[in-house]
């Protein structure tokens, strides 16, 4: 459907990330963990994709193995993009990543971020000439959110599998999450530490 082109899939570390490439410019959702700026360099040089080409990095939350880079990215030109339910969660990782000095982390300075609110998500995307959506999910932690684009893939970060669901006993919030997200009719589902699945809708 309109604007979407191509998902990527660099993996570096223990986190897949995606490079989504819309008609205009790239984003990039998440990172991995503070450290692996080289190998995302290598990763990436082997798509033919440049730095310069991404205008913007999500993460689906800030935990460390998904925003380790924000900060190295955005002296590069990315600007990082906070959702509203996020805000708040920006610095989670600073303390954490303060204990490995040796990472030479960055804390995300929130003066050059882009915050967007979810009903804006859908424009925001559209001017990267992708169409999609971008949902709160926040079963897995209150800042979790998905990217849904309307070519039926969703990128759903650290969210338990759908198939996982049948296992709890009670997860209301987990369950609301999948509802949300199976409303919109996917037909893929990427995760950033497991498996892609893909699956026809009856």
């Amino acid at each position: 459907m309109g604007g979407f082109i191509l998902i990527t899939t660099l993996r570096y570390g223990n986190t897949n990330t995606f490079l989504i490439r819309g008609t205009k410019r790239f984003i990039l959702i998440d990172t991995d963990f503070a450290g692996t700026l080289p190998a995302f360099y290598k990763a990436l040089g082997k798509t033919g994709i440049k730095v310069s080409d991404i205008a913007y990095v999500i993460c689906t939350h800030y935990h460390p193995d998904h925003c380790g880079l924000v900060s190295q990215l955005a002296e590069q030109g990315i600007t990082p993009v906070v959702m509203e339910s996020q805000t708040e969660h920006v610095h989670y990782p600073d303390e954490i990543f303060s204990r490995q000095p040796q990472l030479n982390y960055k804390p995300i300075l929130m003066e050059g971020t882009k915050t967007i609110t979810f009903k804006d998500s859908r424009a925001f995307l559209g001017e990267l000439g992708i169409a999609g959506e971008i949902i709160p999910t926040p079963s897995h932690s209150e800042d979790s959110i998905s990217v849904i684009l309307d070519d039926g893939t969703v990128i759903a970060g650290d969210l338990e599998p759908l198939e996982y669901l049948a296992g709890y006993a009670d997860n209301a919030a987990l369950k609301a999450d999948w509802d949300s997200i199976m409303s919109l009719g996917p037909n893929k589902i990427l995760y950033a530490h497991a498996n892609a699945k893909e699956f026809t809708q009856s």
